[in-house]
């Protein structure tokens, strides 16, 4: 009985051991490379990192936009997956951000964007918003 009341305490999105997380994904009638190509063209970082100088999509990378969301790359599997520190300049401490492209047909690819280490329920619903925004955004772009 206690530990069904602690889990009824737990706040939508808490972790155990990482604050917050968030996941926003959506599927698009696009080939897998199409999304890759899109996501890591300096279009379409500018709508998830925003105005950043030329990047080279490879570990290790660090950046730091405009709008001040800075952070390095940590993984980089071509055509699957980026998982890199994410953080914007007001907050105490980056977030784990992983941004993966599933599909198993050639014309249809999901796009997901996968949030961790988020300080608190105000910042994952903001970012639930912001990926999800983003995602609105890839679909506009990619469907002309």
């Amino acid at each position: 009985m206690k530990h069904q009341n602690m889990e009824s305490r737990k706040l939508v999105g808490q972790t155990v051991s990482t604050g917050f997380q968030v996941g926003v994904r959506r599927t698009f009638p696009i080939s897998p490379e199409q999304a890759w190509t899109f996501l890591t063209s300096p279009e379409g970082m500018k709508l998830w990192l925003g105005n950043v100088p030329p990047l080279a999509i490879t570990k290790g990378e660090s950046f730091t936009s405009d709008e001040g969301i800075s952070g390095q790359l940590r993984i980089v599997k071509p055509l699957s997956q980026l998982r890199l520190k994410w953080g914007k300049k007001e907050w105490e401490k980056p977030s784990t951000l992983q941004i993966r492209i599933l599909s198993n047909r050639p014309d249809r690819t999901t796009i997901s964007f996968h949030q961790e280490n988020l300080d608190h329920p105000n910042t994952r619903e903001e970012m639930k918003l912001y990926w999800e925004n983003v995602l609105n955004i890839v679909g506009q772009q990619t469907s002309t």
